[in-house]
């Protein structure tokens, strides 16, 4: 096996589990840094991965973490403190000498828009070319796997809810997100690149909805509610009133239909079509019965 040269962040994540079982299924060895010792099983299992514990909150701990790395990938969850460790991870990077920083961010990420996950993650993308470093930013749409959240309710009352009225989005899997990323830590050519990654269909929470039904054999459907119904739900589930601003945000700009846009990025650098809102929901259908 070769040396070690990649380090991801984020492994034991939505995206980063899928990202580890492909560098995994093509034997290539990685890093993966974690905050502790749990949630670690599948990578504790893999020959391939070497596990650092190491906080974001501590740059201390992240150089030896890069020390050696030529490509690293960078994804936190999306908290109030995720500017703050993702710029300490951005400058431990650039001591460490790592030559090449992949950022996970997300669709429409600018600095001026009025939603706070789209502001920090510009941010930190500007941070990146401000450093110098090699960059390539992954900015997938909304996740097809988020729909898992309301799994409870599919499979029980066989509804969902947000408030996005009848705005179509290019949601994308992650395992579509994660067949790029491979590609951009395993390949040359990608340096310096906004990537945007979406499905390759824009469709409604109605839509959804009908795809479930079809799928499942029953029926399914999507309950649109005012952004003040969503809110006190969120916080019912217990959400940080961080991540409720956040969401409600989040939603508005879906409702304006300002992620709709269909992008080929999927194909063009995988050389495979990205997974239809029906295949994701086949392929899940035992989390939803």
């Amino acid at each position: 096996m070769t040396q070690t040269k990649i380090l991801l962040s984020g492994a034991t994540g939505n995206v980063g589990t899928q990202l580890v079982k492909r560098l995994a299924a093509m034997n290539i060895p990685f890093r993966a840094l974690v905050r502790n010792a749990e949630n670690i099983d599948l990578l504790k299992s893999l020959p391939q991965a070497e596990v650092i514990i190491g906080d974001m909150a501590d740059e201390s701990t992240l150089l030896p973490a890069l020390k050696g790395i030529e490509k690293a990938f960078l994804l936190t969850n999306s908290s109030e403190h995720a500017e703050k460790l993702q710029l300490n991870f951005v400058n431990a990077a650039k001591q460490a000498g790592v030559k090449h920083l992949i950022k996970l961010s997300q669709f429409a990420a600018d600095e001026n828009s009025p939603v706070r996950f789209l502001r920090y993650h510009a941010r930190v993308e500007n941070r990146i070319k401000d450093s110098g470093l090699n960059y390539t930013f992954l900015r997938p749409n909304l996740y097809m796997q988020g729909l898992l959240a309301f799994s409870d309710y599919i499979k029980n009352d066989g509804k969902f809810y947000a408030a996005v009225g009848t705005a179509a989005i290019s949601a994308v899997d992650v395992r579509d997100i994660a067949a790029v990323a491979c590609k951009v830590l395993t390949e040359d050519g990608h340096e310096n690149k906004i990537y945007n990654i979406t499905g390759k269909e824009a469709i409604t929470h109605y839509q959804m909805a009908d795809a479930l039904a079809k799928v499942l054999g029953r029926e399914i459907s999507f309950i649109d509610v005012s952004p003040e119904q969503m809110e006190g739900a969120l916080r019912a589930a217990g959400f940080p009133e961080w991540q409720v601003g956040g969401l409600l945000e989040d939603y508005a700009h879906y409702a304006r239909g300002e992620a709709a846009t269909i992008y080929n990025t999927v194909n063009d650098v995988t050389n495979n079509t990205p997974a239809s809102f029906e295949k994701f929901v086949t392929d899940y259908k035992v989390l939803f019965n």
